[in-house]
């Protein structure tokens, strides 16, 4: 007897050029589905939630009755995430778009589910890194002056800052904090960095590995703090208030990981005193960020709307992390970057 083939159902917007990618790939061992007509529409490259479209009955039945083949999904239901379990029955493995994905396995239940769940971790390390590396040199080379100073048609000779040789904290050294530390380092910049999980050694560009208990003593020694940490209940509020003006005057903070590690109100104070030179937020804590913010108007603060990580090449990016783990999961081996309940990531 045949064994039947596996059925992978795309959840969220791809490329059809990707789609054919993907169904090359795994010719012969699986099926692929994709009907972009019951998903919703990309907004831009790399755009995995999109606009939902409106589903009659039929093409809503349509939909659940793909779930329900399902051995394989590329990225979470899109409809009712949180009947997931139930309109799935037959789902083994979940590849996810996102590498924090732990707030909403938490927010849709689906944390104790009986099927795998893989994170995009890494896919997005090498545009991240570039962030970081774009916004300290944002504030070093002081370009709110420069652009204030182009609006005015004022041409005044000044001295700028300099990035080499100065040292920055990288809190959380995954896959984005090591290649955000070898990135800066390559350019003169002392690393610190404070990694959840015990090492021997420091990672390729850390120059000194800081203990979770220690991070508040080390921000008085940095010029920059970045935060790439997953958000858990052990790191939420991580930088509060006694964290903040612990940092040197005129230091910089760079958050690309989510907003709830900041204390947020404590982070409004202490920029609009100056204390700090200035902060670069890819996330915030409510977001999207509220019309209402005082952060919108501080001139000390880039504001990046949760698209530092979003480049043209990511879905490309995805589907070669996927067409891995596609190879272990048919050949019985350990699936990469598998979602750990207790870890929350």
């Amino acid at each position: 007897m045949t064994e039947a083939p596996i059925t992978i159902v795309i959840a969220s917007p791809l490329e059809d050029d990707l789609v054919q990618r993907l169904r090359a790939a795994v010719a012969g061992s699986a099926r692929v589905i994709h009907e972009p007509a019951l998903l919703p529409v990309a907004r831009y490259a790399g755009d995995h939630g999109g606009a939902r479209p409106e589903l009659d009955q039929a093409a809503r039945d349509r939909w659940l009755g793909l779930l329900a083949q399902a051995d394989v999904l590329l990225d979470f239901d899109w409809l009712a995430p949180a009947e997931l379990p139930r309109n799935a029955p037959k789902l083994r493995w979940l590849q996810a778009t996102s590498s924090g994905i732990g707030e909403f396995m938490a927010r849709y239940g689906l944390a104790d589910s009986d099927f795998t769940v893989t994170t995009a971790a890494g896919i997005h390390a090498r545009p991240l890194a570039e962030f970081v590396l774009f916004a300290l040199l944002y504030f070093v080379k002081d370009a709110p002056g420069l652009a204030d100073a182009k609006a005015a048609r004022r041409w005044q000779r000044h001295t700028s800052g300099e990035l080499h040789g100065r040292r920055i904290l990288i809190v959380g050294l995954g896959e984005v904090g090591r290649q955000t530390a070898a990135t800066c380092a390559a350019l003169g910049v002392e690393v610190w960095g404070v990694s959840r999980t015990p090492r021997a050694a420091p990672p390729g560009g850390v120059s000194r590995l800081v203990p979770r208990d220690g991070i508040r003593a080390a921000l008085a020694g940095v010029d920059g703090l970045v935060l790439a940490a997953p958000h858990t209940a052990e790191s939420h509020h991580l930088i509060g208030r006694e964290e903040l003006w612990q940092m040197p005057a005129g230091s910089i903070l760079v958050n690309i990981a989510r907003g709830e590690l900041v204390d947020e109100e404590a982070l409004i104070d202490a920029l609009r005193q100056n204390h700090l030179g200035g902060a670069a937020l890819d996330v915030a804590a409510t977001e999207p960020l509220p019309p209402g913010s005082p952060l919108w108007a501080l001139p000390n603060v880039l504001i990046s709307p949760h698209s530092a990580s979003t480049v043209a090449a990511e879905n490309e990016r995805i589907v070669e992390l996927f067409l891995r783990n596609f190879r272990r999961f048919t050949s019985g081996e350990p699936l990469i970057n598998v979602y750990e309940q207790a870890r929350g990531y």
